[in-house]
């Protein structure tokens, strides 16, 4: 073996005995540090509480009856703040029948009103809620151009609606309306 080759295989053996001396002192130092504890983070999409989902459900929904009654039918602006509250088959639904609503020329009239909120289910875990809703639709009217009203005769003036409310894309523990359906041709008031 020449010098050269002899010089090699000392550093070699060298820097592997580093290396293992470091490895150990830093199992050690990880072996006698304390046990860390998970720290419990808030989940960032779920409610603590079924009494917080129905809330912010309530609340969406009172928004909604809000921005559903600044509607000015002439005015598609008038449109975004209702749509804001909606996803899925609920703003499918609702951009049709205002689009329609203007594009007939129609007036709306008078105030939607809440008569009633039930809590129906809630999951805190997916972030959904389903509320029963009593609306009182008794001082709305539809008019066409020439000032006839386009209501059907014997409307109900209390609605009954079951009313799905599902996490919001954007905010942390605000909620959306997925899908309202009346509950029947029965009036709730």
């Amino acid at each position: 073996m020449s010098a050269h080759g002899h010089y090699r295989g000392r550093m070699t053996a060298r820097r592997s005995a580093a290396l293992l001396a470091a490895s150990a002192l830093a199992a050690a130092l990880t072996a006698c540090a304390p046990a860390s504890t998970p720290t419990p983070s808030p989940t960032p999409t779920g409610f603590a509480s079924e009494e917080e989902a129905f809330a912010a459900a309530e609340a969406t929904y009172r928004a909604y009856v809000d921005a559903l009654n600044q509607v000015d039918l002439s005015d598609p602006a008038t449109f975004e703040p209702v749509y804001a509250l909606l996803t899925e088959s609920a703003l499918d639904g609702s951009k049709k029948e205002l689009t329609t609503l203007h594009a007939e020329s129609l007036t709306k009239t008078g105030l939607t009103k809440i008569d009633r909120i039930e809590r129906e289910s809630a999951d805190i875990a997916t972030s959904s809620a389903t509320l029963l809703v009593c609306l009182n639709v008794s001082d709305v009217d539809v008019l066409d151009p020439s000032g006839t009203s386009v209501v059907p005769a014997g409307r109900n003036d209390f609605q009954l609606l079951s009313v799905d409310f599902g996490q919001a894309n954007s905010e942390p523990r605000q909620l959306v309306i997925e899908n309202s359906q009346a509950m029947g041709d029965e009036p709730c008031g």
